[in-house]
C-alpha cells in the first residue's frame, strides 16, 4: 500500500477526483511540455458529466495559465478503463507535441495510460495489503496499528499527520465562522454556524453531541463546497466525517494532538485498505466508496483513540461500511452540496454508533473487514452508471427547486 500522504492530501475542494486529480495531472503535463503554447483537454465519463459542477474546467484552466487551454466535455464516448478519464494534448504553433491519457482514480490520485492502476495504487511502503494480515502481524509483534504505520513510514509521517490535523481543525473553525450562500447556483445556505449555535437549545447530552458533531461535519463540507482548503479523508466529498468526530472527542475527553494523530494513522490504514482492494471513487463505486469509506476510517480512528483491541477496531470499521453498502452518488447539479454535505454529518454520527457497537458486540461478529471491502467493490461495480457520480439518476435527476 502507498504512504498515508497519498490518502490524506491537503488541497482545495470541491472534489478530489474532479479537481485535485486533474490539477495534479495538468501540473505534470505542463511541466513536461513547457514549450507548448496551447493545451487541449478532453474530459470523459464522470469528469464530463459533472465536471462543470465540480469546477474541473476552472481548475484546469487556472493550472495551465498563462498558456491557453481548450476544454471539451465528451459525454458519450465510453470509458473502458475508469469512469474518470481525460486526454491532454500539447501543441506548439499548431503542431502536436504529445498526448497523454490520465485516469483520476479517487482521492486526488492519478494514473497515466499504460500504467497498471492496481499496481500503481498497491506500490508503496506497506508490505501487507489486508486487515487480516496487518492484524496478525500486530498481534504477533505486540503492536498497535499506529505503531505498524510508524514502522513502515518512520517519524516523518507523524509530523505530516500533525499538519493534517491542524488543517482539519482550521477547516472546522473557518466553516463555523463563515455564513452565506455556497457557489454553484443551487442557493445552498451555509448551516454549520446555525447548528453550532443551537447546541444548547436542548440540554440533553445526546442532542448536544449530535448538534456539535454535525456542525463540525457541515463546516468542513461547506468549506470544501466553496473551494476552501481541506484534507481528503479519503476524498474531498467525504472530508467532513473524520475531522468532526475526532474534534468532538478531543474536546469532550481531552485527548492530546499526539493521540489524535495516532488515531488518524489507524484510520488511514483502514482507508488505504479500501483504496487498495476496492475503490474510494464515487464515479467507480458510488457514494459507498466515499462516505462509506470515510465512516470506516472515522470509526476505526475512534476505536484507536479509546485504545480498543484489534478485533474491536476491525468491527467498528466493518459495521460502518456494512450499513453504507449500495449508497448511490447522485450530486444535484454535479455539485458537492446536496446530498453530500448532510451525508458527512450522518456518517459522522454513524461512526460514533459503530464505535459503541464495537465496544460490546465484537465477540459475536460474523463479517470480516476484508470481506465487506470485497462486497462493497462488487456492489459498486453493479450499480448502474446513472448512480455513480454522473448526476443522471436519483436526486440529481428528479430534483426540482422548491419555491
Amino acid at each position: 500500500m502507498q504512504s498515508l500522504r497519498e490518502l490524506y492530501k491537503i488541497g482545495r475542494g470541491p472534489s478530489s477526483s474532479h479537481t485535485m486529480g486533474p490539477e495534479r495531472a495538468v501540473g505534470i503535463i505542463k511541466n513536461e511540455f513547457s514549450d507548448a503554447d496551447l493545451f487541449k483537454v478532453t474530459l470523459f465519463g464522470s469528469l464530463a458529466l459533472t465536471g462543470e459542477g465540480h469546477g474541473t474546467d476552472r481548475i484546469i484552466k487556472e493550472t495551465f495559465e498563462p498558456v491557453k487551454c481548450e476544454i471539451v466535455f465528451d459525454k458519450k464516448s465510453p470509458c473502458d478503463v475508469h469512469p474518470n478519464t481525460m486526454d491532454i494534448e500539447a501543441y506548439k504553433g499548431g503542431t502536436l507535441l504529445g498526448k497523454k491519457r490520465v485516469y483520476s482514480v479517487g482521492g486526488g490520485s492519478i494514473v497515466f495510460e499504460n500504467e497498471d492502476i492496481v499496481k500503481s495504487i498497491n506500490e508503496g511502503v506497506y508490505p501487507l495489503n489486508t486487515f487480516t494480515e496487518i492484524a496478525d502481524y500486530c498481534a504477533k509483534h505486540n503492536k498497535r496499528i499506529w505503531e505498524y504505520v510508524l514502522e513502515c513510514e518512520g517519524e516523518e509521517i507523524f509530523e505530516y499527520l500533525h499538519k493534517v490535523w491542524d488543517v482539519m481543525k482550521a477547516s472546522i473553525n473557518q466553516g463555523l465562522t463563515t455564513t452565506g450562500i455556497l457557489p454553484g447556483g443551487l442557493g445552498t445556505q451555509r448551516r454549520a454556524q446555525v447548528l453550532y449555535n443551537q447546541r444548547h437549545i436542548d440540554e440533553s447530552a445526546q442532542t448536544q453531541e449530535n448538534r456539535l458533531v454535525c456542525s463540525y461535519a457541515f463546516a468542513v463540507g461547506e468549506q470544501n463546497a466553496s473551494g476552501g482548503t481541506i484534507v481528503t479523508a479519503p476524498t474531498c466529498g467525504a472530508c467532513g466525517v473524520v475531522p468532526s468526530v475526532l474534534k468532538y472527542y478531543q474536546e469532550k475527553k481531552g485527548f492530546s494532538d499526539d493521540q489524535i494523530v495516532r488515531a488518524l494513522a489507524t484510520g488511514g490504514v483502514i482507508g488505504n485498505l479500501i483504496k487498495t482492494n476496492a475503490s474510494i471513487s464515487g464515479a467507480e463505486c458510488g457514494c459507498q466508496a466515499e462516505i462509506g469509506s470515510a465512516c470506516c476510517m472515522a470509526a476505526g480512528a475512534l476505536a484507536e483513540l479509546f485504545e480498543m483491541g484489534l478485533g474491536q477496531i476491525e468491527y467498528a470499521a466493518e459495521v460502518a461500511m456494512e450499513h453504507h453498502l449500495g449508497l448511490t452518488c447522485d450530486p444535484i447539479g454535479g455539485l458537492v452540496q446536496i446530498p453530500c454535505i448532510e451525508r458527512n454529518a450522518v456518517a459522522a454520527m454513524r461512526a460514533i454508533n459503530a464505535l459503541s457497537l464495537a465496544n460490546f458486540l465484537t465477540d459475536s461478529r460474523k463479517i470480516s473487514f476484508d470481506l465487506v471491502i470485497k462486497v462493497m467493490y462488487e456492489t459498486g461495480k453493479n450499480l448502474l452508471s446513472d448512480y455513480r457520480e454522473s448526476s443522471l439518476g436519483g436526486l440529481a435527476k428528479h430534483y426540482k427547486k422548491l419555491d
